[in-house]
This record gives structure tokens, sequence and C-alpha cells, in this order.
């Protein structure tokens, strides 16, 4: 898939000699502990309306996906259910992160994922693990901030977890946070499966569970 996906890019760039010019995609901000993500695996972050999905543990598997102006469509349908508080906002951010597990499943062939995935499970081909669904859900809510859907949160670095004193197992999940009063929220696919609802809730929450 890489292969394939490198002869698109050096056709858009003969494509781009024979015009003249190349349009970049603007860069969207984001903080050192967010784009750690992606330098930690030598991947683009996302921008315009492209994503690098995360898959097949800790992005051994990876592929380019860009959103169509139906998807976008569809994803702000979704997000403008959320506008009338922050509590809303984070229920429409559970659909829209369920709306993209629908999209790239088949896509993928991820249909078939399952909570809690590692290499335990031998599947990774159809698997994501929680470093994957920080990095893919975390590029989701950077798009949907850069495009204006998230009215109510920010983007927040991700946090991690894992006391082994208490035999709490290691984890990480994407993070938003609340542009009033500043509380943040873990926004967790890893630990629900296919087409199911993420886990939103505290982070204070979060880091207490297992």
């Amino acid at each position: 898939m890489i292969f394939h996906l490198k002869h698109v890019f050096v056709a858009a760039l003969s494509l781009a000699a024979i015009t003249g010019f190349v349009t970049p995609s603007r860069a969207i901000e984001m903080t050192a502990g967010i784009s750690a993500l992606y330098e930690s695996v030598s991947i683009y972050p996302p921008s315009g309306s492209s994503m690098t999905v995360c898959y097949g543990f800790v992005c051994r598997r990876r592929a380019e996906f860009e959103f169509t102006a139906a998807d976008k469509k569809a994803l702000e349908a979704i997000m403008a259910k959320g506008k009338a508080s922050a509590a809303a906002e984070r229920a429409a951010v559970q659909s829209a992160v369920v709306w993209w597990d629908k999209r790239l499943g088949p896509v993928l062939g991820t249909t078939t994922r399952v909570p809690r995935a590692d290499f335990r499970h031998n599947a990774d081909k159809s698997n994501y693990d929680c470093w994957d669904t920080t990095r893919n859900i975390t590029s989701l809510l950077l798009l949907l901030q850069d495009w204006g859907y998230l009215r109510h949160h920010t983007v927040a670095d991700p946090r991690y977890r894992g006391n082994v004193l208490v035999l709490q197992t290691p984890h990480n999940t994407p993070v938003i946070k609340e542009r009033a009063g500043g509380g943040e929220w873990a926004v967790d696919m890893w630990t629900v499966g296919y087409a199911q609802p993420p886990q939103v809730m505290t982070v204070a929450q979060w880091m207490t569970e297992d």
C-alpha cells in the first residue's frame, strides 16, 4: 500500500512540474506533545483534508486517507448536533469517531477489530493498539478543529497511564480540552470494539481506570 501511494505522490509532483506550481496544504498548529505522536513513527501530521491512518500495532501498517467533500459534509452535520454545549459536543465527538471507524473499517479491513487489541490477539492486520487509536483519533480531532467543527473544545496533548505497583496496564489516549473551564476529557477508542462509541470521561477518571 505504501509503495502504491509513493507512486501517486510522484505522479502529483510530475503534474506540478508541468503546471509550474504546487499548492501546499496549510500546516495545522499543534503542541510539541502532539507533534511527537507523528515524529516517533516518522509520519506526517494531518493537513488539509488528509491524514495518515495507523494500524497493525504501533503504526507498523499505515495508509493515507483523503476525506472527500461528502465525508466532510457528513462530519459537519454530526458535529453540528453538538453546538449547544460542551457536553453535547462530546457526544457529537463520539458519533464522529464511530463514523470514522465505519468509514475506514472496509478500507483497511478493521471491521472485525476487538477491544483492547494487542499482539496477543495475533490479528495485527485487522486491529489497532492504543498507540494507533491515539494517533488516529488525535488526527481526526485536529482536522475537525481545523475545519471549524469544534466549538467548545480544543485538541490537547495525549495522556498516558500505567502504574505497575497497582497492576495498572500501560495505555494512552487522545484528549480534548474545554474552552470554558479547561476541563480535559479522554476520547478512548481502544477500549471498545468496532463501530462502538469511544469512552469519553474526564482525564482524572481515566487515569484511575485499568
